[in-house]
């Protein structure tokens, strides 16, 4: 009964005087903020691919009432960006080799999904350090010094987000031209809390040290494989999301195949009941595995 009661407070929300109104969103907003344990612990990606789109459009509106609530920018950012990368790019990277046309289309989508993310995140950034966006579009470096530990979920997701869109857009100077913006969040994300959700900083480093402006390749490799570790130290070897990772961006690009297939089969084989808040996580990263293994011969030379 849960989601009706939820649902039926939100349409109140929405139809009531300013200032119960007021109260009454941001009530709705502490439980959706806080409510992220239900979809991660889920075992059918597909029922959130359809549920998900409801929940951000919740949201939205509920932000147009407070705009800012930093827990819903917060889920926003990261509701957007998960699933933008889950339902959107993964859908576009299966795609491609049997119909390019449509996994362009999917592409676009997803850098729209990404830019709106990261637009979310810099306004979750601004709640507590106003002109942030502007400083950071100056001086990315020294606009990131005054954030703080506790600004490191929206650093965090407001870099995925970023980066997603930076990865779609070869096509578009403009918006990879945004990559030391981006890096600077997540570099200061790092700084502040390497813990942070048991390794996801680092995961995400994997795949970025190898693409960081001025990094020589074989240091580049080894940073990568440094954050690699420290993931999968945090995680407890329970995220499939370190392996595939470092399976994709490494291994491809050293050639080391039997590495690539050792670590996706170690990914295959996690147990997604083991740990119930990470279920979903593990199910779509596990899906990209086995995509992963379909195209072997392509990534690979004979």
């Amino acid at each position: 009964m849960k989601p009706r009661v939820l649902i039926l407070v939100a349409a109140l929300a929405l139809n009531s005087g300013c200032a119960i109104k007021r109260f009454a969103v941001n009530q709705v907003g502490n439980a959706l903020a806080g409510g992220g344990a239900t979809i991660s612990s889920d075992d059918d990606p597909d029922l959130i691919r359809d549920a998900a789109p409801f929940s951000l459009k919740l949201m939205e509106s509920l932000l147009a009432e407070s705009p800012q609530h930093r827990g819903l920018l917060l889920a926003t950012a990261s509701g957007f960006t998960q699933y933008g990368y889950a339902f959107v790019q993964q859908d576009a990277d299966e795609l491609e080799g049997k119909d390019l046309a449509a996994a362009t289309a999917l592409r676009v989508r997803a850098r729209k999904l990404y830019l709106r993310a990261r637009d979310y995140g810099l306004r979750g950034l601004e709640v507590n350090h106003r002109g942030f966006s502007q400083s950071l579009r100056t001086d990315p470096k020294k606009a990131v010094r005054v954030a703080t530990k506790r600004d490191v979920p929206l650093l965090y997701w407001t870099a995925a987000a970023w980066g997603g869109a930076i990865t779609v857009s070869k096509d578009k100077p403009d918006i990879v031209a945004d990559l030391p913006k981006m890096e600077a969040l997540i570099d200061r994300a790092l700084e502040l809390d390497e813990k942070f959700d048991y390794g996801a900083i680092h995961t995400f480093l994997i795949n970025y040290e190898l693409a960081r402006p001025g990094a020589k390749a074989d240091e580049a490799a080894t940073r990568a494989k440094q954050h690699f570790e420290r993931a999968m130290e945090l995680s407890g070897r329970q995220l499939a999301s370190p392996l595939v990772t470092y399976a994709e961006a490494v291994c491809v690009q050293k050639q080391q195949r039997a590495e690539f297939e050792q670590l996706l089969k170690q990914a295959l084989v996690i147990d997604v009941d083991r740990k119930p808040e990470w279920r979903l996580t593990n199910l779509v990263m596990q899906r990209r595995a086995q995509w992963l293994l379909s195209r072997e011969d392509e990534l690979f030379a004979e």
